[in-house]
């Protein structure tokens, strides 16, 4: 869907969106197709590329705000579908956040013994709580998914820090006020949006460029890392402008910074293994290098991670 496309259905422009967000096309799943459904691909290709079978996974993770039911989780679907026959398995709701929380989760679980092979999934159909009305954020979100495998090794490679935060005193900067159990959809709701992403842009953008710095600096201390061995960044798309703050916090030069927010806009928890596997598919990953990616979102919650390829 490009900005074209959405000249033709609210009061917006392709200069308006590209100069504000960096945004000029995203991807909307097609009607009948499931955030498990993308998942499901996303997974299978991360299994090819670790030459993994299903049954070797112990854990299966998936960050999603968007799950095919309330009921039961998207990961449990998933592991009945493609057949994790020996993995527990659960999804995590984080947002933009989702990959970066089920990342640092595995790790754990790997590095406690519980797991050996970890399999982690960001999956997203934002288009289906996505208000096309409201010109403020319909056009910033997309679908997709990505996903990673994750094992325990003895050579010095593999998730070197991870950092995560969150502060619920702002979740509503970034949310759906209805369709939980505090507000349920009952036979007489409106439908007025309430159902839907509502954001507060302006004051994300500030509060998401100080943390995700911050929280780039924190493992890059705890790693005992400097900025200068950084190979690569892979941030959360969110908005080119806030990519752009925390390179310069950072004094990383962009160049150094994987960007498809032009292709696919913001899609949440997919948004960081999606660019994560296209960089790594281009050849912008080598082995040895270090790889830094951050993520801010709904909560709000935010954090990076650290891996050593």
């Amino acid at each position: 869907m490009t900005n074209a496309d959405f000249e033709k259905i609210i009061d917006t422009s392709d200069e308006w969106i590209t100069t504000r967000t960096g945004i000029k096309e995203r991807r909307i799943a097609r009607n009948g197709l499931q955030t498990s459904d993308m998942a499901l691909e996303a997974c299978r290709r991360a299994l090819d590329m670790a030459v993994c079978p299903p049954e070797d996974i112990d854990v299966l993770i998936v960050g999603t705000v968007t799950p095919d039911y309330p009921l039961p989780s998207t990961a449990c679907v998933i592991q009945e579908k493609l057949a994790f026959p020996n993995a527990v398995a659960f999804d995590i709701a984080a947002a933009c956040a989702g990959f970066i929380s089920g990342l640092s989760i595995a790790r754990s679980m790997i590095e406690s013994g519980t797991a050996r092979k970890a399999l982690v999934c960001g999956a997203e159909k934002l288009s289906t709580i996505t208000d096309y009305s409201d010109r403020g954020t319909c056009v910033l979100f997309g679908d997709g998914a990505g996903a990673a495998v994750l094992e325990a090794s003895d050579d010095e490679v593999g998730v070197v820090e991870t950092y995560l935060r969150s502060d619920g005193s702002m979740r509503e900067w970034l949310w759906i006020e209805a369709g939980g159990s505090n507000q349920p959809i009952t036979p007489d709701f409106p439908f007025d949006g309430r159902d839907k992403i509502l954001m507060n842009g302006s004051d994300i953008f500030k509060v998401a460029v100080r943390e995700m710095t911050k929280a780039c600096v924190k493992v890059l201390d705890d790693a005992g890392v400097s900025a200068d061995d950084i190979a690569l960044v892979v941030p959360h798309q969110a908005n080119i402008r806030i990519i752009e703050g925390v390179a310069k916090r950072l004094q990383i030069g962009l160049d150094r910074f994987y960007l498809n927010i032009d292709r696919y806009g913001n899609t949440s928890a997919a948004s960081v293994p999606l660019a994560l596997d296209e960089a790594n598919r281009n050849g912008r990953i080598r082995s040895g290098d270090y790889i830094l990616m951050v993520a801010f979102g709904g909560g709000l919650i935010w954090g990076a991670a650290l891996v050593k390829w």
